[in-house]
């Protein structure tokens, strides 16, 4: 789900901890998905923070330089955190290049107008021949990976009389998506010389973008080879692009024409291979409403199939999010929250839509404390992701569109 909606203040009687390093009580403004739409106070909230993403943005800038042109990563509703808000602030610190990751995301990106008309938008997928009149009506460059796409798009926009950007994808190793290497050479040439098409520029994807192995290596001179040779013979220069976020921080030889930033503006390194010197600032902090606070007895079970079993006299809190709200269940018994400052381990079987808190003894909680997930004032998302056994990326992107997304 893709932010609308007017700016309001924040809420009076909000706590300090609650707004990220770069934010004050001053100076905070929040954006909210639908206001006015239902109560102020939301029982859970994705809170985002502009200045964060300002910071990892410059993170970005210091490692490519001012003439490298950025695109910013905003498919899967930038990864969570709400692409029509990322968008916007990413262009007003100079990002003219957003990527998106098909037709469909590219269309709300640009009915929104969070964005301004100047800006590109670069759909990943390869997309079907019924997808390509949307590209040329709302002006959205494609990727082709193919001679089948190529003609295709090629009828399309000369039906049209109309020129389609293109950006043609080279599968150097990754096995997903791109033209074999032996025939790029042959399409980007097709490409070139079509009156219907653009080329706007070319790129490949690592399979493992933080390794400094042979196989790493290997991909970024196939793909630097290939494009050396086109430019000779077409004798112009096009983009070049391969850098991802593990490729800014640890193959810094692989930075080229422009740079495909995700992870790393989010606030996250891509594993835990890459250099920890990154100095990231996570954008999202989820955080849920006590919503219950109950006495239990040594031997009491807590949710579903008796996961956990009190040790001795407890206080167990229950809090308004879940796995429908993105809250992993493989976290149960797994994970810790925060909330007034302290840190409470997770109890039980992680349910639909909440969860439950072994407080211990702690007498301060009440019915209306924000429990923080994960965040600026908790553990951070990499944490979580480890109990659950996947990666950072997946628990953001699956932050629920049920979930509110405050801007501050």
């Amino acid at each position: 789900m893709f932010f609308t909606g007017k700016i309001r203040p924040a809420s009076p009687g909000r706590h300090l901890s609650s707004l990220p390093p770069t934010a004050s009580l001053t100076t905070d403004t929040r954006t909210s998905e639908h206001p006015g739409e239902g109560p102020e106070e939301h029982l859970a909230e994705a809170l985002v923070s502009t200045g964060n993403l300002a910071h990892n943005y410059r993170r970005v800038r210091e490692r490519t330089g001012e003439t490298c042109r950025v695109m910013g990563i905003v498919k899967a509703n930038a990864y969570g955190h709400g692409a029509n808000h990322v968008s916007k602030t990413l262009e007003s610190l100079g990002v003219r290049d957003f990527g998106v990751a098909n037709i469909d995301e590219a269309i709300r990106l640009r009915t929104s107008q969070s964005i301004s008309g100047g800006a590109s938008v670069l759909a990943f997928c390869s997309p079907p021949p019924s997808h390509i009149p949307f590209y040329l009506r709302h002006d959205v460059q494609a990727t082709i990976c193919d001679f089948d796409t190529l003609r295709a798009a090629e009828a399309v926009a000369g039906s049209e009389n109309r020129t389609l950007g293109i950006h043609v994808k080279i599968d150097t190793g990754m096995g997903r998506l791109g033209i074999a290497p032996a025939a790029a050479f042959s399409l980007l040439t097709a490409v070139e010389e079509s009156p219907s098409l653009r080329l706007e520029g070319v790129y490949t994807h690592f399979a493992q973008s933080t390794s400094q192995d042979s196989f790493t290596r290997q991909q970024f001179e196939t793909f630097r080879d290939l494009c050396t040779e086109f430019e000779h013979r077409a004798r112009r220069r096009i983009c070049k692009h391969v850098a991802n976020s593990g490729a800014i921080l640890c193959n810094p030889e692989t930075v080229l024409d422009m740079v495909r930033p995700g992870i790393m503006l989010y606030g996250y390194r891509p594993d835990d291979g890459t250099p920890s010197g990154a100095d990231l600032k996570p954008v999202m902090q989820l955080r849920a409403k006590v919503i219950f606070v109950k006495e239990v007895e040594a031997g009491a079970t807590v949710s579903y199939n008796r996961t956990w079993t009190a040790p001795s006299k407890r206080r167990i809190a229950t809090v308004a999010a879940g796995y429908a709200d993105g809250y992993h269940r493989m976290l149960s018994n797994r994970s810790r929250v925060s909330i007034g400052g302290r840190f409470f381990r997770q109890a039980g079987t992680v349910t639909m839509d909440q969860i439950m808190v072994d407080l211990g003894d702690d007498d301060l909680v009440r019915p209306g404390d924000h429990a923080v997930l994960f965040g600026w004032d908790g553990p951070p998302v990499d944490e979580l992701a480890k109990h659950a056994g996947t990666i950072s990326y997946e628990l953001l992107c699956a932050v629920s569109s049920r979930v509110t997304r405050t801007v501050v």
